[in-house]
Order: C-alpha cells, then sequence, then structure tokens
C-alpha cells in the first residue's frame, strides 16, 4: 500500500492553466489495484486492476497528462457539479428568486455549465493511509454566482481506496446560502482495458425498476414509468449491446434510472465483462444512477491505453439526484442549505469473477 504525489509545470502543455495553480498527480495503491487521480477536476485518470490472469490493465477512459483534463469535453473521470446532469434552460425558482445558470448544453445547463467544478483546480487538502487504507481529499470553493448558482460553496471529495478493492468517495459540500447540488464521478469504464474497442458484450444489471422519462431535449418530463417491457429493463445481467439499437434518439444509452432503495447505501448497478473475468459493483447514497455508453464518441480522441475511443467503447455509471430536479417538486430534493450539509457517498467495488 502506498501514496505518492508529483507536482507538474502549467507550461508543459499548451492548456490554460494559471501560473500560480499547482497541478498534482496523487497515485492510491492497495491490493493489487493502482489509481492515479489529478487535482484539476478532481479526476480518476486511471484504474488499474487485474483480470482473471493476473494481467493488470487501465480500465478507464483518461489521458495521461493531467493537464490534458483542463479541455477534457467528455468529462473523463471528473467530479461533474455543481449540478451533474442537466437543468431545463438553465432556470429554477428559489425562494421566490429566479435563477439563470449558463448554457453550455443547446439551451440546456449540462454538468455545472462551461467552467464547472470538472474544469477547476482543487486543493489536495490531506493525505492519508493505515494499515487497510489509504486515500486523498480535494478541496474546492465555488464563489458566489459562479456559473449563475448563489452561495459560496465549500466542496470536499476524499478517495479512498481499501485492501479489498473498493474505491469509495465521500462528498461533502456546505454553503451560506441555499442553493442546487449534485454531484457525481463521470469514470467511463471498459473491463477489457480498450482491449475491445466498444463494452456491447459487457453485460450489466441494475438496482432499478423505473427511470425517469425525457422529452427530445433530455430533460425529464416528470413522468417516472416502469423498466418492464422496455430496452431499458436491466434488472437482471444483461447484454449492453442486446436492447442498445433501441435507443434510436440517443444512440445508445443514456438514461436515469430509478433505484429501487432511495435511502442509505445501496447497491446500485453490476458490471461484468467474460473474456477477462473482471467485475464491478457499484454501491451509492444517490437516488438515481445515469448509464451513458459514450455515444457520441467517434475515434478522434487517443486515451492514455493509447487506442482510439470509438463509440460506445466505455459506460458510464453516474451515480446522481434525477435531472432538472430543481424544477419537479416530486422527485428528490436537490437543496442544500446553511446550517445543513451535503453528503453522499458512492463506492467502486473492482472484483474477479468466480465463474
Amino acid at each position: 500500500m502506498a501514496i505518492t504525489k508529483q507536482t507538474y509545470k502549467p507550461s508543459s502543455v499548451s492548456v490554460p492553466v494559471a501560473g500560480n495553480e499547482r497541478i498534482v498527480k496523487v497515485t492510491l495503491q492497495n491490493g493489487g489495484i493502482t489509481v492515479d487521480l489529478t487535482n484539476i477536476g478532481c479526476a480518476v485518470m486511471s484504474i488499474h486492476t487485474p483480470d482473471k490472469n493476473g494481467e493488470s490493465r487501465n480500465i478507464v477512459a483518461g489521458f495521461s497528462d493531467p493537464l490534458q483534463y483542463m479541455v477534457n469535453k467528455d468529462y473523463f473521470g471528473v467530479v461533474a457539479g455543481r449540478y451533474a446532469n442537466r437543468i431545463d434552460a438553465g432556470k429554477f425558482e428559489l425562494e421566490g428568486n429566479s435563477y439563470q445558470l449558463t448554457q453550455n448544453n443547446g439551451v440546456n445547463h449540462l454538468h455545472g455549465g462551461f467552467d464547472g467544478l470538472s474544469h477547476k483546480v482543487w486543493e489536495v487538502s490531506a493525505l492519508a493511509q493505515n494499515e487497510n487504507q489509504c486515500g486523498v481529499m480535494f478541496s474546492y470553493v465555488s464563489k458566489d454566482g459562479e456559473e449563475g448558482y448563489p452561495g459560496n460553496l465549500s466542496v470536499t471529495v476524499l478517495y479512498t481506496l481499501d485492501e479489498d478493492g473498493r474505491l469509495q468517495i465521500d462528498y461533502t459540500a456546505t454553503t451560506d446560502k441555499s442553493t442546487p447540488v449534485n454531484l457525481t464521478n463521470h469514470s467511463y469504464f471498459n473491463l477489457t482495458g480498450f482491449e475491445e474497442p466498444s463494452v456491447l458484450q459487457h453485460a450489466l444489471k441494475l438496482f432499478a425498476g423505473f427511470y425517469t422519462e425525457k422529452n427530445e431535449n433530455n430533460i425529464p418530463t416528470g413522468k417516472i414509468l416502469p423498466v418492464q417491457g422496455t430496452g431499458l429493463d436491466f434488472r437482471e445481467l444483461k447484454r449492453i449491446g442486446e436492447d442498445i439499437g433501441k435507443m434510436v434518439c440517443d444512440g445508445g444509452f443514456d438514461h436515469n434510472f430509478v433505484l429501487d432503495a432511495r435511502v442509505g447505501l445501496k447497491e446500485a448497478a453490476l458490471l461484468t465483462e467474460d473474456s477477462t473475468g473482471r467485475t464491478l459493483k457499484v454501491y451509492t447514497s444517490k437516488p438515481g444512477i445515469q448509464v451513458y455508453t459514450g455515444n457520441s464518441w467517434d475515434g478522434k480522441t487517443t486515451g492514455q491505453q493509447g487506442v482510439p475511443y470509438q463509440r460506445h467503447g466505455a459506460v458510464a455509471l453516474e451515480t446522481q439526484a434525477f435531472p432538472d430536479s430543481v424544477n419537479h417538486p416530486h422527485f428528490p430534493d436537490t437543496i442544500v442549505h446553511p446550517g445543513s450539509p451535503y453528503r453522499s457517498t458512492t463506492i467502486f467495488e473492482f472484483g474477479i469473477s468466480s465463474d
């Protein structure tokens, strides 16, 4: 078990980084798993895990150079926020006030705006380890008015890797004005380490019997519908490619699923891949999970594995509150108030199938 930290100079690549900002990569090693993180976007750069033959590969999409995360259009591995996913037209009402957020996804506000938490340089506020786990805490203060949000929001994200192959992410945020908050990690997984260019043969199970219906602008209609009888039914392990052709409008999966148990830490997803034996279990305290299969990837981005990222090359399993909850009173509440901190936890558990 070990933690290492490396500092990078902004001049090493041509990206917009202020000269006084320290760019770092932190490496966590424990139980045969290695996780690289950077303070740009609080991002997971790589996760190396062994397969059934003991061969280790990086199973997430990302870049080798931390500085590339400043221009990370696909949100590889980042913490998305203040509000992950979409807010309709970037508008909401709160405590008698009207707010207009930036509109960076057509007319919608997506993942915190043009320069949200995913593109900020965070502070490395703590490194810690004991006999069972090692971790790093990142922190950032989002100022009142940033991307249109009210309140000064102080955010911390703690990544902890334990000896049993679990990467736990603990999010905390406090504010001095009521404000919407919905944080998630936006890692994309390909359990072959991108040896196979798509995840269509991966099998996925979701602990979700319902999903939030959406309109042509990817905004929830407000209806919560059963997955039964649709291509969105992943209540039992099913190949991702089996029904992906039914998702004509999206060109793949890009949907919010309503998790069966909404309170406390619970199972959210299971992802498996037969040829490597690798498995991924997801647990979360959030009420929903967005499944996105890289539908817009076009092979123009080459990642850390040295291969172009093709359409359906990986799957993101984004634990979250529901999209546009601020405009749907019957959705789980996403407003954080002064004196009542935001807290959530997600765990990615990596394993090898015994079959």
